[in-house]
Protein backbone atom coordinates (compact mmCIF):
# COMPACT_ATOMS: atom_id res chain seq x y z
CA UNK A 1 0.00 0.00 0.00
CA UNK A 2 1.15 3.64 -0.93
CA UNK A 3 0.02 6.36 1.56
CA UNK A 4 -1.14 9.26 -0.53
CA UNK A 5 -2.02 11.90 2.36
CA UNK A 6 -3.33 11.20 5.85
CA UNK A 7 -4.93 13.21 8.50
CA UNK A 8 -6.88 13.39 11.18
CA UNK A 9 -10.18 15.88 11.37
CA UNK A 10 -12.68 17.15 13.84
CA UNK A 11 -16.34 18.19 12.32
CA UNK A 12 -18.31 20.94 14.04
CA UNK A 13 -16.88 21.11 17.16
CA UNK A 14 -19.92 23.26 18.69
CA UNK A 15 -18.21 25.65 20.92
CA UNK A 16 -19.69 28.70 22.85
CA UNK A 17 -17.24 31.23 23.09
CA UNK A 18 -17.03 35.58 23.02
CA UNK A 19 -15.83 36.85 19.76
CA UNK A 20 -17.20 39.60 18.08
CA UNK A 21 -15.97 43.66 17.22
CA UNK A 22 -19.09 44.77 18.62
CA UNK A 23 -18.89 44.73 22.65
CA UNK A 24 -22.13 42.96 22.58
CA UNK A 25 -20.19 40.27 20.91
CA UNK A 26 -17.95 39.94 23.59
CA UNK A 27 -20.19 40.29 26.56
CA UNK A 28 -23.05 37.91 25.87
CA UNK A 29 -20.79 35.25 23.14
CA UNK A 30 -22.20 32.89 20.44
CA UNK A 31 -22.16 29.15 19.09
CA UNK A 32 -19.20 28.46 17.10
CA UNK A 33 -18.50 25.41 15.11
CA UNK A 34 -14.64 24.24 14.34
CA UNK A 35 -14.15 21.96 11.45
CA UNK A 36 -10.62 21.17 10.87
CA UNK A 37 -7.85 18.51 9.45
CA UNK A 38 -4.55 17.99 10.65
CA UNK A 39 -2.64 16.29 8.33
CA UNK A 40 0.56 14.51 9.18
CA UNK A 41 2.53 11.23 8.30
CA UNK A 42 -0.23 8.60 9.76
CA UNK A 43 2.12 5.46 8.36
CA UNK A 44 3.81 4.32 11.56
CA UNK A 45 0.25 4.10 13.60
CA UNK A 46 -1.33 2.50 10.78
CA UNK A 47 1.50 -0.45 10.92
CA UNK A 48 2.48 -1.18 14.75
CA UNK A 49 -1.32 0.21 16.25
CA UNK A 50 0.86 2.12 18.87
CA UNK A 51 -0.42 4.97 20.36
CA UNK A 52 2.84 7.04 20.25
CA UNK A 53 2.68 7.21 16.79
CA UNK A 54 -0.92 8.83 16.48
CA UNK A 55 -1.71 12.60 16.15
CA UNK A 56 -4.72 12.41 19.27
CA UNK A 57 -7.76 14.12 18.25
CA UNK A 58 -8.83 14.26 21.54
CA UNK A 59 -6.12 16.06 22.37
CA UNK A 60 -6.23 18.55 19.57
CA UNK A 61 -9.45 19.21 20.81
CA UNK A 62 -8.20 19.99 24.03
CA UNK A 63 -6.23 23.12 21.89
CA UNK A 64 -8.81 24.46 20.22
CA UNK A 65 -11.04 24.80 23.65
CA UNK A 66 -7.87 26.65 24.92
CA UNK A 67 -7.80 29.27 22.50
CA UNK A 68 -11.92 29.33 21.56
CA UNK A 69 -11.83 30.20 25.36
CA UNK A 70 -9.69 33.55 24.61
CA UNK A 71 -11.58 36.57 23.39
CA UNK A 72 -10.99 38.05 20.58
CA UNK A 73 -12.35 40.91 18.02
CA UNK A 74 -11.67 39.08 14.95
CA UNK A 75 -12.51 35.56 13.63
CA UNK A 76 -9.08 35.42 11.88
CA UNK A 77 -7.24 36.38 14.81
CA UNK A 78 -8.87 33.30 16.56
CA UNK A 79 -8.46 31.25 13.91
CA UNK A 80 -4.69 31.65 13.37
CA UNK A 81 -4.32 31.33 17.06
CA UNK A 82 -5.51 27.80 16.70
CA UNK A 83 -3.47 26.88 13.96
CA UNK A 84 -0.44 28.28 15.55
CA UNK A 85 -1.42 26.50 18.53
CA UNK A 86 -1.78 22.86 17.07
CA UNK A 87 2.14 23.64 14.87
CA UNK A 88 3.55 24.05 18.50
CA UNK A 89 1.81 20.95 20.33
CA UNK A 90 2.13 18.71 17.94
CA UNK A 91 5.10 18.99 15.95
CA UNK A 92 4.46 16.33 13.38
CA UNK A 93 1.60 18.40 12.46
CA UNK A 94 2.35 19.12 8.45
CA UNK A 95 -0.46 21.25 7.57
CA UNK A 96 -3.97 22.41 8.99
CA UNK A 97 -7.78 23.28 7.33
CA UNK A 98 -9.74 25.05 9.55
CA UNK A 99 -12.87 26.45 9.16
CA UNK A 100 -14.41 28.64 12.13
CA UNK A 101 -18.00 29.64 11.82
CA UNK A 102 -20.10 32.13 14.20
CA UNK A 103 -23.32 30.71 14.37
CA UNK A 104 -26.11 33.03 13.49
CA UNK A 105 -24.22 36.62 13.38
CA UNK A 106 -25.28 39.68 13.87
CA UNK A 107 -25.46 41.17 10.50
CA UNK A 108 -29.85 42.15 10.26
CA UNK A 109 -30.31 39.07 8.27
CA UNK A 110 -31.04 35.75 8.80
CA UNK A 111 -27.91 33.14 7.77
CA UNK A 112 -27.05 30.43 9.65
CA UNK A 113 -23.02 31.33 9.94
CA UNK A 114 -20.36 33.13 9.01
CA UNK A 115 -16.59 33.06 9.41
CA UNK A 116 -13.23 32.04 8.21
CA UNK A 117 -11.62 29.42 6.21
CA UNK A 118 -7.91 28.57 6.21
CA UNK A 119 -5.82 26.33 4.99
CA UNK A 120 -2.12 26.61 7.08
CA UNK A 121 1.40 24.80 5.99
CA UNK A 122 4.06 24.26 8.57
CA UNK A 123 6.71 26.21 7.38
CA UNK A 124 10.64 26.20 8.72
CA UNK A 125 10.55 30.33 9.45
CA UNK A 126 9.64 32.51 12.25
CA UNK A 127 5.95 33.34 11.09
CA UNK A 128 4.55 30.96 9.47
CA UNK A 129 1.30 32.89 8.36
CA UNK A 130 3.18 35.83 7.52
CA UNK A 131 1.65 35.40 3.27
CA UNK A 132 1.16 39.12 2.71
CA UNK A 133 2.61 40.51 -0.65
Amino acid sequence: MRLKSSIIFIDNLRLYAHHGVMEQEQRVGAWFLITLRVHYNIHMAMKTDNIKYALSYADVVEVVKEEMDKPSRLLEHVAARIVDAIFERFPRALSVDLKLTKENPPMGVDCSGAGVDIRCKRDAGPDSMNNED
